[in-house]
């Protein structure tokens, strides 16, 4: 099979490092086109970190130039910019891999948490990017709207237990992440001197991301009662996870019997933590019961699982490559 030529627009933020970072050293995937909303730079002025390991120029994206030279290419840019280019290049015939939050939901939910969208007809279209729930999909989508990290999290830690839900209970995540998830813009949340030795809660109860939770398990969104915090960790995400369930059931082999054939999902017997997975594009899960409370606790690499390892792996599946192809597997440790 001949390689395929796929780019990147927005390599500038620390999910387009991510991602360049996996896609110089795939084994199918050739990096032909690398963008972001400047230009006019080189990789490794833009990223020093890659000087010696691979070098091109960094363009202004132009749609023109990415559709010549690309089959399929990752938008690493924000909410309400990336819509802008979605629609003229799956007009010009490319997949496209979506970062941002425009195509996770429907309109009207959307709309309702984030901004005007200018792409129905493509948002009517898209498939959900977590293989667990739409690997069948994936393989024929030509446009994946790549999950939100703690949608990940929450999402993989949840999904086998929601049969054994009581219905109308509350589902609280009380999630932590590392700074690297709010993206490389300065801001005085982020600043050094606000994040250092400290740790808050931030959004409790109407983050965005919780109605992507609540549409994705199928739940009413006053059902989740989601809150994050952010720690003074560079990346890294840690969701703990408590619902009320019912029946006789053994958690542990429930969740070890779901996942028995996932590629990037680990069960474990003891406790997880981000260390393990950092680096990775694995979700680890370890469960507890105590009468009829469960606690579920998943451990996902923000920037990687949480974005740029997991749009690679829908990539691969859209392009009819095995789902783990390229994929980082060995974590940061210590």
């Amino acid at each position: 099979m001949s390689a395929i030529n796929v780019g990147v627009i927005g390599a500038s933020g620390y999910t387009g490092l991510e991602l360049l970072k996996i896609l110089v050293h795939h084994p199918k995937f050739n990096l032909s086109y690398v963008a972001n909303t400047e230009g006019g730079t080189t990789l490794s002025k833009l990223h020093p970190s890659l000087s010696k390991v691979y070098e091109c120029d960094v363009k202004k994206a132009d749609i023109d130039e990415c559709a010549a030279s690309c089959e399929l290419v990752f938008l690493a840019l924000p909410h309400q910019t990336a819509m802008a280019y979605v629609k003229p290049l799956i007009a010009k015939g490319l997949k496209v891999v979506d970062l941002s939050a425009d195509y996770r939901l429907p309109q009207d939910i959307y709309e309702a948490f984030y901004c005007p969208h200018t792409d129905a007809k493509n948002l009517e279209h898209a498939v959900y990017g977590l293989p667990e729930l739409f690997r069948k999909e994936l393989k024929s989508a030509s446009l994946v709207a790549n999950p939100g990290c703690f949608p990940t999290s929450a999402i993989l830690g949840l999904l086998p237990f929601m049969e054994r839900r009581v219905k109308n209970t509350p589902i609280i995540v009380d999630a932590k992440t590392g700074v690297s998830g709010a993206g490389k813009k300065l801001s005085d949340v982020t600043h050094f001197v606000n994040v250092n030795d400290n740790l808050f809660a931030y959004n409790p109860l109407m983050h965005r991301h919780a109605p992507e939770i609540a549409q994705k398990l199928h739940v009413d969104f006053d059902d989740v009662h989601f809150v994050p915090h952010l720690c003074p960790l560079t990346r890294g995400m840690l969701s703990s996870i408590y619902i009320q369930v019912e029946g006789d059931f053994d958690a542990y082999k429930v969740l070890e019997e779901f996942y028995r054939d996932a590629k990037h999902v680990r069960v474990s017997e003891n406790p997880v933590d981000m260390k393990s997975v950092a680096g990775t594009n694995f979700c680890d899960i370890y469960v507890k019961r105590k009468g009829n409370l469960l606690f579920i606790s998943s451990a996902i690499d923000n920037l990687l699982r949480g974005a740029s390892s997991a749009a690679v792996v829908n990539a691969n599946l859209m392009m009819g490559l095995d789902e783990d192809l390229g994929i980082p597997n060995i974590a940061y440790v210590p």
